[in-house]
């Protein structure tokens, strides 16, 4: 019987090409077309570096930011993400389930819970952070260093 799919992983995700000898008038001078196209190249590099697991860039940047923070609250969490705070539940719970995240009473505060990755988790964590790092690199070859610097500075003031 196949494994059934991720609701989160689409079906296909393909590249957006610009096509020689077709004008796309405005398209050529919207941010946000090239910025989907850059998107989806991107992703397709996230995904064949997650393959194999149910990671999502949610999941992902989840576990790497409660890796960096011990103790960030699952309130936080939401808020790093831009989520509600039952999606943040639903993450941590998911991550829960797996063994790679723990809930954690600070102390002090019996009401918070601080977010910790398990030794598991550290460990899943760091050979994602591997695999996805080395396949974005991969992706973005086609950029200096200098130029990479620059897009992730000029991406960063064009998001904030």
């Amino acid at each position: 019987m196949p494994k059934p799919r991720s609701p989160h992983r689409p079906r296909t995700l393909a590249p957006i090409p610009y096509v020689s000898g077709v004008e796309y008038d405005v398209l050529d001078d919207l941010l946000g077309y090239s910025l989907r196209r850059a998107q989806v190249a991107m992703f397709m590099a996230f995904h064949e570096a997650t393959r194999g697991e149910d990671i999502t860039p949610p999941r992902f940047t989840s576990l790497v930011v409660i890796g960096a923070n011990p103790g960030l609250t699952q309130s936080a969490l939401g808020e790093v993400l831009g989520i509600a705070r039952s999606g943040a539940k639903m993450l941590v719970d998911w991550m829960q389930a797996r063994l790679l995240v723990e809930r954690r009473r600070p102390d002090g505060d019996s009401r918070a819970w601080g977010l910790h990755l398990t030794r598991a988790g550290e460990r899943f964590v760091r050979g994602m952070k591997r695999r996805v790092s080395s396949k974005d690199r991969a992706r973005a070859s086609r950029l200096s260093a200098a130029e990479r610097r620059e897009l992730l500075r000029l991406l960063a003031k064009l998001a904030g």
